[in-house]
């Protein structure tokens, strides 16, 4: 499955990784060659006229920005680093949704540092380098290893983080956003495998997403080598607010609550359950992608927006 990105004036450090990885006219043809077919470092260098290492630094530059993945394949001398585009489409609007005198908090949590837990299998835990205690066994979350997760997933249940509430003193939050990768949850990849996926802030709902499958049948663009190909891969960016007017999903309102109700500033830390319902229609369970699996390279994170 190819990509289409969407940004805007906001994703900073996404729109300049685009820009400057387009910004070479070696480069671009790159990309018109790829277009048609997977090639090699070698085999670029060949048809573009340039040096080998030429060609390995053009490519690195190209997937740093999230256009082209490459695997390593054997090849007559060792291995061979082959090429193929990922992105699609690139939509840039140019607007933004920060006021540039707006005083705001970015708080970013790793997906192992959850506080409390209730697991049903399938699940697991793996690191960038590996498992994280056994498969399908609920016990294991609490292994000290946890702290190094980059992929957790459960069957049924809910993970819980406690985020910092100590910049709210003094302070009045206009707005509280969080956001994460996710998917579903079947045993390996399984594209037609809906699950209600719900947010808790404080105890309270802050919207359902209702996933519509365990996503694979490409490398996710951050998954490390030893991640079998069969296994789940990649899940989608999703953002819930929490505004004065009420509780929205990527923009849509999913719940009427406001802001105050949640009441952030009457507890020493802000609670934030993600899980499955027990009365959601579709139960099947969720996959919380690190910064190190997956295709977006972050971990949970909270942005908090004050105002005057």
């Amino acid at each position: 499955m190819i990509q289409t990105i969407k940004m805007n004036l906001d994703d900073t450090e996404r729109l300049a990784g685009i820009a400057k990885a387009l910004s070479s006219e070696t480069r671009i043809e790159m990309l018109r060659l790829l277009r048609h077919k997977s090639l090699n470092v070698n085999e670029i260098a060949e048809l573009l006229d340039i040096p080998a290492s030429s060609s390995a630094a053009h490519v690195k530059v190209l997937e740093e920005a999230g256009i082209i993945k490459t695997n390593l394949q054997p090849g007559i001398r060792g291995s061979m680093k082959v090429c193929h585009i990922v992105l699609d489409h690139v939509y840039v609007e140019m607007n933004t949704l920060k006021n540039l005198e707006q005083d705001e908090e970015v708080i970013k949590m790793p997906i192992g540092s959850y506080v409390d837990y209730r697991i049903e299998p399938t699940c697991g835990i793996v690191s960038a380098k590996g498992p994280i205690g056994p498969e399908d066994n609920p016990r294991c979350f609490y292994l000290p290893g946890r702290m190094e997760a980059q992929l957790i997933w459960l069957g049924h249940g809910f993970l819980e983080y406690r985020f910092p509430s100590d910049s709210l003193s003094g302070k009045r939050v206009k707005c509280l956003e969080l956001s994460m990768e996710l998917c579903s949850e079947d045993h390996e990849y399984n594209m037609d495998y809906p699950s209600d996926i719900t947010l808790w802030v404080n105890g309270m709902e802050a919207g359902t997403w209702s996933c519509p499958g365990d996503f694979g049948g490409r490398r996710g663009k951050q998954n490390p080598d030893w991640w079998p190909d069969k296994n789940t891969q990649y899940g989608v960016l999703k953002t819930w607010r929490i505004t004065e007017q009420g509780c929205y999903l990527d923009d849509e309102k999913s719940e009427e609550r406001v802001l105050r109700e949640f009441q952030l500033e009457k507890q020493d830390y802000i609670s934030v359950r993600i899980g499955i319902k027990e009365d959601a229609v579709h139960k099947g369970g969720l996959n919380l992608f690190g910064e190190g699996f997956g295709d977006y390279g972050q971990n949970i994170v909270m942005k908090l927006i004050f105002g005057s």
